[in-house]
Parts: C-alpha cells; structure tokens; sequence
C-alpha cells in the first residue's frame, strides 16, 4: 500500500512577481473579502455571516485573536480581509459525504496541495478508516465514540494517549476537554500555545506574574511609543491596523522592528474612511529597524544600555527610579550587567546601525507610556524567553507597565489560543485546578506534568504514545520536522481529529482513524429545543459569547462541547464523576461549573451575557506583580543569536498574505510583490551573487541538525529586502527542515524563525 505524502507536492504554479506594496488594506481589501465569501458561501449566506463577525450579538472570528472594542462597534464591517477569508472557509456551501470519500483514496488525497484539499469543503458526518484500508467510510456517532473508548480503555496507561487542542476551541469544550482527559488519567494536554507564544508566557510569568499582556485596546489610542517586534499585522491581525492609525493620529510614534519591510508596518488605508479610500494620511511606522533575525535581545540590551546613559547625563529624567525602587526587584544586578556592556558589539549582533538604535532612543528616553507588542518574530528562537524578558526589562526601566497607555502586548494568533489555557489546557496543572477540581468532582487530578507538542511527539515516534487525538487544527503541518512527526503519526494505533475541514492530517494518520465533523464558529447551534452559544478570549483576557447564524450545512454535525462529552461518556462509562449529560443538554450547566473550578470565571454565565463581555482579573495591569519576590523582576541574561557558518543561511518560516496558520486561501502574496506561487524563499540579492545563483533559480533547502539529513525541494528564488544571511520561506512548506530537537529554553518552543541550512541549485 502507498504511503500518503506528508508533505505538499513540490511543484510549481507560476511565480509572478511584481513591487511590494507600501500601504495595507483599502478597497482592494473589501473587494478581495467580499469576492471570496460569496463564491463560497454564496451572496445571501456569505453577507448574512459578515454582518454578524464581531458583533456583540454575533459571533467571535475564527480567525486572530485580536480584540473587538469594547464600545461602538462598526455595524457592518467589524472584521477583516483575514476574517473574511476564514469565514469563506467555514461558510463554504461544498460538503463532503461518504461518497466522496468512498471515490477518493487517501493516497489520492494526500498528492493534493494543501490549498486543493482545503478546498473540497466542509466535512459532513463521521468517517472511520480501518486498518489496512485505502478509503474512508461512513460511521455512526456512537460507533465512532466506542472505538475510541475501546482504545483508550484498552492502553497499559493513560499517559499512552496524547489529546491535542488547537485555538479554534471554544472555553466551554477546553474546559470540557481538559476535565476529560484529568479524569480519564493524565495531563498528555499539548496545544498550539507550545508553538507560538508558549515563550510568552514563560517569560512574562516570571517577569511581571500573568503569562499574559498588560494593555487594554484603549491604550492604543492614547498612548506616546508603540513599538511592534516581530509581528506583521497587515496580515496576521489586519485589525490591529486600525488601532495604530487612531493611537498615531492622536499623537502615538510607531516604531517598527522587523527583519523585513512589511506593508502593514509601513502604511494602512483603512477603507471605512474617507482618507483610507482616498488613500490619504495613511503612514504608520515613523521609524523603521530592519533587524537581523534573532537579533531582537542585543537590540533591546543596546536601547537599555543607551537609556542608562542618558539617565547618567541627566538624573531622575529618564529611568523612572520610582517606579525601579518599589515596584521592581534585581535592578542592581541588571544595571551591573548593563554597564558591561560594549554597545557597538551589541549593535553588530543585531544587525541594527548604531545611529538606528540611538534613534531608536532618542524618542522613548523622555515617554513613559510605551506599549510593546510581538508575535511568532520574537517566540519562536532558542534565546526566545531571555529575549521577551528584556521586553520586560526596558519597560520596567521607563515604569511602562501597569499604567494607562503602556505595557507588554503579546499578539496571540488564533483565535481562542489564550481561552483554552484559562480554561485549563495545559500539560502542567495549577495548582488551584487541582484543588477545586477534586473540590468540585471529587477525583484527584494527577500530578505527573504531561507532553507538550514536542515532547508528544517524540513520544509517538518512540511509541511511548498510541492513540492521538486532536480537538481541531492541523497538527501535522504545524508541529515542526514534518516528516519526523508523519512517522510518529503513522506508529500509532488510532489517531482521531474533530475537524470542520479536510486537511493533511487527516491523511497521515494511525493504524486505524476517525473524522468527527464539527459546528464551525458561524454555525447556528440549537439542540434540545434551545439556542446555544460559547465564549471566547481575546489578546486583551476579555471573555465574550459567540453565537452562530448559519444553518448548518449538515444535519449530521455536533459541537465541539457535545463531541467531547460523548466520548467521555463512552470511555469513562459509570465510574465517571462528571454530569456530561447536563453539559450536552446545556452550556450553561458546563459555564457553571467554569464559574466554580477556573478562578476569575465567577459568575460566569452571568458575565458573559453582557454586550461586550468581561475582562479577566490582571493584577500586572495595575501594577501589582503577582511573582515570588511580590515584584517584577528583572533578569540578567547574554545576548545571543546563531550565526551561520560557510554556506549556511538563518531560515525564518512566515505566513503569506493568502494564509492563516496552516489554512491556505490562495496563492497571492500581494503585500510582498509574490503571486501564484508558495514555494519561495525571499533571499537578499548579494548573497544571491555571492552564492553564484540568479533570482528566479530553482533550488532545494536542507540542513542536516542532528546527523539527519532533511530536505524541502524544488524552492524559486526571489530577490527581496531581508539581511544578509537570512532568508524566509512559506509555513508549512518549509517546516520539513526545522529540527524536532532544537527549541527555545525553558518554553520547548520549536525554533521556526532561526533555522541554519543551505541552498543548492535544484
């Protein structure tokens, strides 16, 4: 039998290129959104979703995680071109039924790009695939949840099965998960948070008491400093746009650090105005530092060093030492280190002119209210914790945390990533999880902290680990070294995903798999003769319902919340201490016990009905460091970054602007210039000479980390404004070369943006 390919086929499409643009959004925009959504959705399906994205009688995107504002909303446009497109994925009127699967071998599947099998549609009822077999078949509801009880109840231990959560998932099926999986017997709890901002919360706890941002979206728009590291909002939080242009025209100095030009930095139109249409006052970044990749910790370090200077000219007008003697603790030993410091060394490992970062300095030295945001640029590098703590660092330098207009701002990208660890899906368990669980239930939680991504995945593959089971995403082309992670996949005895669409994972599966097709954010959900709905969590900790409007485009699809409690019920049986029938009649019987087991969720059901919601308790908002020294902390750490030796190149993996996570749109990267193509790698022109290539040769990339050979084929070159020594490709095409076994300290984050290969002409 053929093996099902793990990767996307390495053929080309057609590159065209063209001049990347200088402004984001505008009309082109809408049009894109709008064109999209009613090819498949249809006019009348597709508008009647739109008008409800967002809105505080509607339902949360499944898209970013970016705020809504609290207050006025626009009444027919609160979304985004990302938002629409993700819509247009979930609204789809294409179904796919047994048949089609009955004509469509895995195999067949699996040589499909990940665009082509995105695009057949939205799963329609519960498929199985039996051992041996090439082709999915139908299967019942209850036939699918007793055998995936018969498999899980059949393992030496339930630290044999790994349960994964993507950020699609409601609050109300995380809680519902974790208290499955904690009952049936382990804390095997991965979730996407291990791959993006896992180094976030890592270095945020430790540094200021709450692995979470600071800032409320009204800080934007009356705050001094914003400065954005290592994020691309045009793209990846397209609404993030429209609070940087009110912050900026209210006074606020965008600074944007970033090793590439991104248009979202650089200019927005924003097309609910009349100046956006006009495509005027559309500026954004008023300084922009093109920074080596991984250089972001010796750039911060030279500011602070620069900082301190500018505090010895002039005492008491630059650091705030109020803010340093009561509020923080180690400022001794960081200013210690500070001073040793030779600023020129530190400038050359970043990649930063001098005269940039002293730029750089001269307009946050007499501000306080600086905001600092970040994304995926800055998590995903093995110094990446060390570096957000240097975030921390600065701000707690200029007292610019817990005060209005300034603090940390660590931009989730999906959509409810931050609500499913509130929630309690983590393989580490809180202590006060335990407590009240065993409170509330009467069943101990175990203690043994379970496998995050990585560490699941090494387990697969060592067979330590034979059932996977997934709520949502697309496991396979998110984890890294995909080939490693295929083969683990493939060693397992069952691997089962709660999905809304087809895609690669579903086709690297186990001995045996199963399909649970489930609601989709825009759904309508109504069973047991009520309407149901579900919560969400922000960037910003503020929770809100989401309550679908669409007639679902099978009879056959349940939600998340009632997918989990089946096959709880079916796998824990009698001996159970959890009412999962009352949660599947209602929701508001699982938000109840929410109220009672995650603590700032009191009240919940309550709280959540309001128009807009609530914020969670964030005690580091004003300016209480719930930390063990009761204050925020700074930390000393070396700057840091890889350099590449002869013939080698720092690989960082990026979204297209046609792409959301692993969910690929189309094929046009409009905002850099690139069209009808994925496979990629943006490449400075020197070091295309230098190399002997021409922009537009055909090469493969590789690396051999850890005596393994891996290898991405058949990649166009383009010439393209990035440092020397560093080159971007397309996730996941590229996530092949990134080595399962290097990761960030302390976090276990998979290194995507600092990964050393070489080139060779394909």
């Amino acid at each position: 039998m053929k093996t099902p390919a793990a990767e996307n086929p390495a053929r080309l499409t057609g590159l065209r290129i063209d001049e990347p643009r200088t402004v984001a959004a505008g009309t082109t925009a809408v049009a894109i959104s709008l064109k999209m959504v009613v090819e498949e959705a249809g006019l009348v399906r597709g508008n009647k979703a739109l008008l409800k994205m967002n809105q505080k009688d509607g339902f949360d995107c499944s898209s970013c995680a970016w705020p809504d504002p609290d207050f006025h909303r626009s009444p027919v446009a609160e979304y985004c071109e990302n938002g629409a497109k993700a819509l247009a994925e979930e609204a789809t009127s294409k179904s796919l039924w047994g048949d089609f699967f009955a004509k469509n071998s895995v195999y067949d599947l699996s040589q499909l790009t990940d665009l082509e099998i995105g695009k057949k549609g939205r799963l329609a009822e519960p498929m199985y695939l039996p051992k041996g077999a090439t082709h999915y078949q139908p299967i019942s509801w209850e036939g699918a949840f007793q055998k995936i009880a018969e498999h899980l109840n059949a393992l030496d231990s339930p630290d044999e099965a790994v349960f994964y959560t993507s950020g699609r998932a409601s609050n109300e099926a995380a809680f519902v998960y974790q208290l499955f999986v904690r009952e049936y017997g382990t804390n095997n709890l991965p979730d996407c948070s291990n791959m993006c901002h896992e180094s976030s919360g890592t270095a945020l706890s430790e540094s200021i008491g709450i692995g979470k941002g600071t800032v409320m979206l009204e800080d934007f728009y009356d705050t001094d400093i914003i400065m954005i590291m290592g994020q691309n909002p045009g793209t990846n939080h397209p609404r993030m746009m429209t609070a940087l242009q009110k912050g900026k025209r209210n006074g606020a100095m965008i600074i944007g650090v970033n090793p590439l030009h991104e248009t979202g930095l650089i200019g927005f139109n924003d097309p609910q105005t009349v100046k956006g249409v006009l495509s005027v006052d559309n500026k954004l970044a008023e300084l922009f530092v093109q920074i080596r990749m991984n250089g972001d910790m010796a750039f911060l370090q030279a500011v602070a060093r620069l900082l301190l200077e500018e505090e010895d000219k002039a005492p008491g007008t630059v650091l705030d030492q109020e803010f340093i003697n009561n509020k923080t603790h180690g400022f001794a030993d960081y200013e210690a280190h500070l001073r040793r410091q030779d600023v020129d060394a530190l400038a050359e490992l970043s990649g930063v002119p001098l005269s940039k970062i002293k730029e750089v300095v001269e307009a946050i030295k007499n501000k306080k209210r600086i905001i600092i945001c970040w994304a995926m640029g800055l998590t995903q590098h093995a110094n990446s914790v060390d570096t957000i703590k240097e975030i921390a660092n600065l701000l707690m330098l200029k007292g610019a945390i817990g005060r209005p207009g300034a603090g940390v701002c660590p931009v989730r990208g999906h959509s409810n990533v931050q609500g499913d660890r509130t929630m309690g899906v983590w393989e580490k368990v809180k202590p006060e999880w335990r407590e009240n669980i065993r409170e509330v239930f009467g069943f101990e939680v175990p203690e043994k902290e379970g496998f995050d991504t990585v560490k699941a995945i090494h387990a697969m593959h060592d067979g330590r680990a034979k059932v996977f089971f997934s709520l949502g995403g697309n496991f396979l082309s998110a984890t890294p070294d995909t080939n490693y992670t295929a083969q683990g996949l493939r060693q397992c005895k069952l691997t089962v995903q709660i999905s809304t669409k087809l895609n690669r994972s579903h086709l690297v599966h186990g001995q045996e798999a199963i399909i649970l097709p489930t609601l989709a954010r825009s759904d309508e959900d109504i069973h047991d003769g009520a309407e149901q709905f579900v919560t969400c969590e922000n960037s910003m900790g503020v929770i809100q319902a989401s309550r679908g409007v669409l007639d679902p485009i099978s009879d056959q699809l349940r939600s998340e919340p009632r997918i989990l409690c089946g096959v709880a019920k079916a796998t824990l049986g009698e001996k159970s201490k959890v009412d999962w029938d009352s949660y599947q009649k209602h929701y508001d019987n699982i938000r109840n016990d929410i109220a009672r087991v995650i603590d700032g969720c009191e009240d919940y059901n309550r709280k959540v009905r309001q128009p807009a919601g609530y914020y969670l308790p964030n005690a580091a908002r004003h300016g209480v460091f719930e930390t063990k020294t009761g204050k925020a902390n700074f930390n000393v750490a070396e700057a840091s970054a890889p350099q590449p030796g002869p013939g080698e190149y720092l690989m960082m993996t990026i979204r297209s602007h046609d792409q959301f996570n692993t969910t690929i749109y189309g094929l046009e990267d409009r905002y850099r210039g690139v069209h009808n193509e994925r496979r990629v790698v943006f490449m400075n022109v020197q070091d295309i000479v230098e190399a002997g290539f021409s922009s537009g040769d055909v090469v493969d990339i590789h690396n051999d980390h850890g005596g393994r050979e891996r290898v991405a084929k058949t990649f166009v070159l383009v010439a393209y404004d990035i440092p020397r020594r560093c080159i971007a490709t397309y996730f996941p095409e590229a996530n092949v070369l990134v080595p399962i076994d290097t990761v960030a300290e302390h976090s276990n984050t998979p290194i995507y943006k600092s990964v050393l290969v070489k080139l060779r002409k394909g």
